[in-house]
């Protein structure tokens, strides 16, 4: 098995594939580009950045947004508006307006959030209708897709097992090796293998890990991290500080873990009803486990 590490969007691509890594790597590289130029609101020549400038009429847009935008919409909608992709003035309000490592001290401002109720993509067409005060961002979604897509396509171009992990967002596909793709999990995806908290096989699907102690930084004297609740345009309150959930692809692993963090201490019922395997670590180092995810015996110390 070859394994490829190389920075991203602010966070870490890794890259496992069976064989062909070289081959492998530049598709990867490929799809995070066109996903990057198609979503990224940090470019002023993304399509996102070009909605944002034709506000109030339809914009055409390529494949990339519009699946990225169908993607974000479909998240919403699943989770009544707790991961909700008009969240772009208030992430922004809170400090989140540059490449995370550029993120400097100033006022805090809260933005209401409008609500993704109010984007409209006709995908028969092709275009997307932004009203004028609307702003995305499509971070929340947009990161599981691209991982998504890179491994089906790795697989598909060159018929192996592979593992795409981005910034602790993983989809894995093709062939499984004999014990399964081992991923660590940790507050820190960077530290996590060489310190996790536990080690799951991951066979099909997607895993994903929210959390608030990453992409955190202080605004106006006050702590804040890169997850927005919709309901009040600030960052979510800590009840969790991770949240890890395994679903049938990247994208419905990251919005159940996303989700979580928004809904706080009501986020164990909320995916047992859904029957998602969940590993729910508390401000105070309390793991919850549900859905099926298997017990721990060791309680985390914060």
């Amino acid at each position: 098995m070859d394994v490829v590490e190389f920075p991203v969007w602010g966070t870490t691509a890794v890259l496992a594939v069976t064989e062909r890594a070289g081959e492998a790597e530049r598709v990867l590289r490929v799809v995070l580009d066109d996903v990057d130029r198609a979503c990224s609101r940090f470019r002023e020549d993304s399509e996102v950045s070009r909605l944002h400038w034709n506000a109030g009429r339809a914009v055409a847009v390529g494949p990339v947004l519009a699946s990225a935008l169908a993607v974000a919409l479909r998240a919403a909608r699943l989770t009544d508006g707790l991961v909700d992709p008009t969240v772009g003035a208030a992430v922004r309000a809170l400090g989140y307006d540059r490449d995370f490592g550029s993120i400097v001290d100033g006022p805090l401002v809260p933005q209401r959030v409008p609500g993704w109720h109010w984007v409209s993509l006709d995908l028969e067409r092709g275009d997307v209708l932004l009203p004028h005060g609307v702003e995305l961002d499509l971070g929340a979604t947009a990161k599981a897709l691209a991982a998504d897509r890179a491994a089906r396509a790795i697989a598909a171009m060159l018929d192996c097992g592979v593992l795409v992990s981005l910034g602790g967002d993983v989809a894995v596909a093709g062939r499984v090796p004999e014990d399964g793709w081992r991923v660590a999990i940790g507050d820190d995806h960077r530290t996590a293998v060489a310190r996790p908290e536990v080690v799951v096989s991951v066979r099909r699907g997607g895993l994903a890990t929210s959390s608030t102690t990453q992409r955190a930084w202080v605004r106006d004297g006050v702590a804040q991290h890169h997850i927005v609740d919709p309901r009040t345009g600030l960052a979510a309150e800590v009840v969790w500080r991770t949240v890890t959930v395994a679903a049938a692809n990247c994208v419905d692993a990251n919005t159940a873990a996303t989700a979580s963090i928004v809904l706080g201490r009501g986020a164990p019922e909320w995916l047992a009803v859904r029957g998602l395997p969940a590993r729910l670590v508390s401000a105070s180092g309390e793991v919850v486990v549900v859905g099926g995810w298997p017990a721990e015996r060791v309680r985390l110390v914060a």
